[in-house]
């Protein structure tokens, strides 16, 4: 009897995960709340896949032997509670991948820089000449590329919703670039069930694998003691210590592990702080992975950088705007300010989830001329900023936020889109945040 498998979700990871079942010989069905985009229903087409959108069939999902759920789709929906009652397994589109490929997976993961480092880590993997995919939060999907590729390597970014349905997936090289409040509305406000979420990486590492993590942070010190670790650690931070494989030392990156190599830092194509920490965590999986030096060397010195991260957009009448929709955390927003050498007029505000901003504070206090607030409900940022002083203004769109921060900034201004929040409250994505706002720039 063949085996029957749902997926919730009708995306990029949802039907990647339909193809390779169906390839595989399950019999398959999709379904989806929401409208699925046309693209999506004609690969489902293409395939023979029965899907529904707009609602779920009990009758053809609580009749199969497992569930893939998208990451999107909390815990907490209604059809998953259902699932879970009945006792179906529910497992990611990564963890259903991961069963298909022997390949080697490089899986990054943290509260800020996975998506710079996974770009980087493949553009390095690309320049070396390697067979390698591109997957999970960015690429397309990792199930879709092991249906109709094959690759020896996939780079693959890994949210904690994500993490949270993998079991048996092998990681052969863990990136952790660190851990900050984040998704909590998702973890029950309880830090310590996102910390866990993101610990998931290292499960079913063997000795034979690597764990790449940044040694400064607190949190992953502490959990550090908790797990009886048996992969080859691979810290790293920005000052020398014992045991460190990348550090800086006058104005150099130091790799000591396991090629070693410097490379002046002015040669780095990133800048700023948390982009060395990118550069250092890219550079040694990169050696992990049998890359020559030269070859690290040449692609740190290259990389373009990823759309919605610190995007310079254009400078108009003497006041640079830079594109960081991706800032979706507080602490992401911190690393853009921390970078900021001009008077500031900041835009930020969307659909909070549980944060706090006493981190950004000062930074705000030290570099921000003014704030725009952009959102459905802006009380959290009026009580967290209005005491400072600065001028502020509550705007509903992006097109308003622009022109807001157009009349608020001068000439050798910067004005900085950080949002710190979601994007749901306005727009479908950051993405849409960001090309919306590119776009409204691109129009003064």
């Amino acid at each position: 009897m063949k085996k029957r498998i749902a997926i919730l979700g009708a995306g990029e990871s949802g039907t990647g995960a339909a193809v390779l079942a169906k390839m595989k010989g399950m019999e398959t069905f999709v379904s989806d709340m929401s409208a699925i985009k046309p693209q999506y229903k004609d690969l489902l087409n293409k395939y023979d896949i029965p899907w529904e959108e707009g609602k779920h069939t009990e009758e053809q999902i609580l009749n199969a032997d497992e569930v893939v759920k998208s990451p999107g789709i909390p815990d907490e929906a209604p059809m998953v509670k259902k699932i879970k009652e009945r006792g179906i397994p529910v497992i990611s589109e990564i963890e259903l991948a991961g069963r298909y490929t022997d390949a080697k997976m490089i899986c990054i993961t943290g509260s800020n820089g996975k998506t710079t480092t996974t770009s980087l880590i493949y553009h390095i993997f690309r320049q070396a000449g390697l067979n390698v995919g591109l997957a999970g939060n960015i690429g397309r999907s990792l199930a879709l590329q092991v249906a109709l590729e094959k690759h020896d390597y996939y780079i693959i970014e890994l949210s904690s919703f994500q993490l949270d349905n993998m079991y048996n997936f092998r990681a052969h090289i863990a990136v952790l670039m660190n851990i900050t409040p984040d998704h909590l509305d998702r973890y029950g406000g309880e830090m310590q069930n996102y910390v866990d979420a993101k610990f998931r990486i290292l499960q079913n590492q063997t000795e034979e694998d690597a764990f790449v993590f940044w040694n400064d942070d607190p949190i992953i010190r502490r959990e550090l003691e908790r797990y009886g670790i048996t992969a080859h650690l691979c810290p790293f931070a920005e000052a020398k210590e014992q045991g460190l494989v990348a550090y800086t030392e006058e104005d150099k990156v130091c790799f000591t592990h396991p090629i070693s190599f410097n490379m002046e830092q002015e040669e780095l194509a990133l800048t700023g702080v948390h982009n060395l920490y990118n550069s250092m965590a890219a550079g040694i999986s990169a050696g992990i992975a049998g890359i020559r030096k030269e070859d690290i060397r040449r692609a740190l010195g290259t990389f373009q950088g990823v759309e919605h991260r610190l995007e310079k957009v254009c400078r108009v009448k003497g006041v640079e705007y830079i594109n960081d929709s991706k800032a979706t955390n507080v602490n992401s927003c911190w690393y853009a300010l921390q970078s900021m050498k001009m008077p500031t007029v900041l835009i930020l505000g969307g659909k909070d989830k549980g944060n706090d901003y006493n981190e950004i504070k000062e930074l705000v206090r030290q570099k921000c001329k003014a704030l725009i607030y952009m959102g459905l409900h802006n009380e959290k940022l009026h009580q967290a900023f209005d005491d400072m002083g600065l001028p502020v203004c509550d705007v509903q769109s992006m097109a308003d936020a622009v022109e807001a921060a157009y009349r608020m900034s001068s000439p050798g201004d910067t004005v900085l889109l950080s949002p710190c929040c979601a994007s749901f409250d306005l727009f479908t994505s950051y993405e849409d945040r960001g090309r919306q706002f590119k776009e409204c720039v691109r129009k003064l």
